[in-house]
Formats: C-alpha cells, structure tokens, sequence
C-alpha cells in the first residue's frame, strides 16, 4: 500500500489526517543542534548518512507521518556554479548577484545524479529505514523564490530589484527562469527516481507578486518543474492567498496554505479537485498547549474529513518552538481525525 501522505495527496480514503511539519528537520530540535555543534549546515547537507540522521529525527520524536529531506533552498544552485553563504540572522547571501544575460550564461544546468549524489543518497538511506507508511518527502525551492536569492543577492521584502529585472530586462529574467527550470526539472526528478514518494515546490516569497505578474513570469516555469515528476506534488507559496488560483492551474496534486486564509475558503479558491495542506501559524506553537489545541480543531473541523488534507503549518517550524508541543500537536490531529473517521 502506498504511504498514507500519498494517498490523501491523490484524494484516496485515508485511515487518519496525515501530519508532518514544514522545517521539521532541525531547527527547534536538541538532536539537530548536537549534530550542528559538530558540523556546518552544508557538511550537513552534503554527508548523506549526517543528512539522512537529521531528516529521521523529527519522524522518531515526533512520530508525523513523513520525512522531508533535509536540503535548504538555495541547494541545487550551487551545483549551477553558484556560491552562497547562509548567514546567521539573514539567510541566503550570494556574493555575485545574477543580472545580467552574461550572468545567466555563465550558469551550468549539471547533471542531476552526480551534482546531487549526497542528497539523492540520502533519500536511499531515508526510505529504507522508513516503514511502508510513512512516506519520504523530496524539496525543492520555487524558481521566483530563488531567483529572487540570486538577484537581489540576500533577502529581501520588496524585491524591487527583482522586479526591475522583470519589467526591463524580460530576455534575461526568461534565460534566467530557464536555467532555473532545466536546473530544478532535473533535480526534482533525480529524487523521485532516488525513492522520493511526494515532491514539494517551496516558493516562500511569490506571494510578493501580483496574479498577473505570477502568470507572466513565474507560472510556466513552475508548470514544468511540476510536471517533471510522476510523484504526487505539492505547491505552496507564503503570503499566496491571491495567487491560489493561478497556482492551481500551473500544477501540484496538492495546494500549500498558509496561515493567512482559512481552510475551507483556501480550498475553495484552489479547487474542490485538489487536496490541501496547511495551515496552523507556527507562532502558535509559541503560546499554550490549549491554544494550540483549539486552533488545530478549528483547522480540522474546516477540513471536515474531506479526503485530501494533509495537517501542516502554514510555514515552517519556528527555532524556539518547544518540541514537546510539536509531538502533541502531531498526535492530537492522528487521534481526532482518525475518531472522525469511525
């Protein structure tokens, strides 16, 4: 039987809500930051059995019902010939922003199998050590999200750089989405192949574009990256309320939610035809357990039963969540729905 996220994600009946957490791998754990004492992010990253122990972590405390690879977003660029450092407070620096059609030239689509072996071998280690039902989630970083990393160069907000680029240079923010894409395309695949049983698209910041700038400039490249696998897929987005439908029409078996919209009216917006997932504010798990709990139920009573949900945050686990309240939180949403199912 195919794990159980893979079947809500395809809309099948399920015998509970499947729950797992954006960021679960690291971050709030105790584990993680041992391991983190000892080495960088990117030896992490990059050290499929020190990869593999980190994904595991949240499975073994938490007990949610999948692992998502441990992998940041700016991954797959490096092996495009990119360099970046992760700074502490900040996020993804690139010291030599990309804005220009001899930047986009220099850019390499590598092979996948070899410029990826660490997380691909990772993937291996992660679902044989997986139970059947549990299923092994592979990652991979929007194309607008890291462009945006590559052209403004850090983090940014406004993303007026980026827009710029757009609006001005079409030629090179195309060439630019296009190495993005056969780059990404790639990358996603290769997981798949490697035992990946779901795939998610993380476009953290399109929700900074307009749904006709999302059409214009973003959509037809997550459409291929998308349908680069034969895996079920889920597309998410921050901040996205108003591109929902857009980003229903480009692809993904299942539309992300954040925590900006209810439930029930996001899954109108994506489309009864989909499954969704989302969407408890991470800053809840900063508060009480009875908050938590309430705000849970509330999202599971919207949900109400239909098949295709699957509990999540509306964004990622937050450092200073406790992660006692995670394991509550994960065992509360197995419970209920599985009472609601009887």
């Amino acid at each position: 039987m195919d794990p159980l996220l893979v079947r809500a994600a395809r809309r099948e009946p399920v015998e509970h809500t499947p729950v797992w957490f954006m960021r679960q791998a690291g971050r709030s754990l105790p584990e993680y930051r041992a391991v983190r004492e000892r080495h960088s992010f990117w030896e992490v990253a990059g050290t499929p059995e020190l990869c593999a122990e980190v994904t595991l972590q949240p499975v073994r405390r938490h007990g949610v019902d999948a692992a998502v690879m441990f992998a940041d977003i700016m991954t797959p660029v490096l092996g495009m010939g990119i360099e970046v450092d992760l700074v502490e407070g900040v996020g993804p620096v690139v010291g030599e922003p990309v804005r220009t059609i001899a930047d986009v030239e220099r850019l390499r689509v590598p092979d996948p199998e070899e410029a990826f072996a660490p997380v691909l071998d990772a993937i291996r280690i992660v679902r044989g050590e997986l139970t059947d039902e549990r299923a092994v989630i592979g990652f991979c970083g929007g194309p607008f999200t890291v462009a945006g990393y590559l052209v403004e160069g850090k983090p940014s907000r406004e993303f007026a750089t980026v827009k710029a680029l757009m609006y001005r240079e079409p030629d090179v923010w195309r060439g630019l989405m296009e190495k993005l894409t056969d780059c990404f395309a790639g990358y996603v695949a290769a997981q798949a192949r490697a035992g990946a049983d779901v795939v998610q698209l993380f476009d953290s910041w399109v929700g900074a574009l307009s749904p006709a700038d999302y059409e214009e400039f973003v959509a037809p490249w997550s459409a291929r990256i998308l349908a680069a696998v034969d895996v079920p897929t889920i597309h998410f987005g921050t901040g996205a309320s108003t591109l929902l439908p857009a980003m229903a029409r480009t692809g993904g078996d299942v539309i992300g939610l954040d925590w900006r919209i209810a439930l029930d009216e996001g899954w109108a917006l994506a489309g009864e035809e989909r499954a969704v997932q989302g969407n408890l504010d991470p800053a809840v798990l900063l508060g009480p357990w009875e908050r938590v709990e309430a705000a849970a139920r509330e999202i599971l009573d919207r949900a109400n039963a239909r098949p295709g949900h699957i509990f999540n945050l509306g964004h990622g686990v937050l450092p200073r969540t406790d992660p006692d309240l995670v394991s509550r939180l994960a065992e509360l949403v197995q419970e209920r729905t599985v009472e609601a199912r009887a």
